[in-house]
């Protein structure tokens, strides 16, 4: 140390220092400034890349939840569809039931009405033919009957008496 403190020169001391401190402010200025302004880009950047997925996160979760939400109205709806259209059916069937039934009650109605006119120009056809038939049986008994000319004043006589009485 001695020795150190014999070799001491002022003069170099302050070159030495005044190119030391050149040095610190050119390296201030030309190197640790751009470095730690890159630094500062960099850590503005990563910070910026952090807050951008903690967004991004949230953001996914909200889609996520509106997902949810979308498919449980979805079911919802699908399941609301469902049963409208059963109640549609069941009462399209029902409907058609009842149109059949109508149906059938109707041409039930005409067929029985069909047979009772049937029935009743068979009943008058019949009373036509037999008061035809009778006719014909009394026209055949009466001429038998009235064959000759006594017969005819007798009938003639009994039919004044029995007009007369009523």
């Amino acid at each position: 140390m001695d020795q150190l403190l014999n070799d001491f020169s002022p003069g170099l001391f302050f070159m030495q220092a005044i190119i030391l401190l050149i040095l610190i402010v050119l390296m201030r200025k030309f190197a640790w400034k751009p470095i730690l302004d890159s630094l500062q880009t960099r850590e503005d950047g990563i910070k910026d890349a952090l807050d951008a997925a903690q967004n991004a996160k949230l953001e996914l979760e909200n889609l996520q939840a509106d997902n949810e939400k979308l498919l449980q109205e979805a079911r919802i709806e699908r399941e609301t569809l469902l049963k409208d259209a059963r109640d549609i059916k069941t009462k399209m069937i029902e409907d058609a039931k009842d149109e059949a039934e109508t149906q059938a009650n109707k041409m039930i109605e005409q067929a029985q009405a069909a047979i009772e006119s049937e029935k009743k120009s068979a009943m008058v056809e019949l009373k036509k033919q037999v008061a035809d038939l009778s006719l014909e049986i009394a026209e055949k008994m009466m001429r038998k009957e009235l064959s000759s000319n006594d017969k005819q004043l007798e009938l003639v006589e009994t039919m004044l008496s029995e007009k007369s009485l009523n």
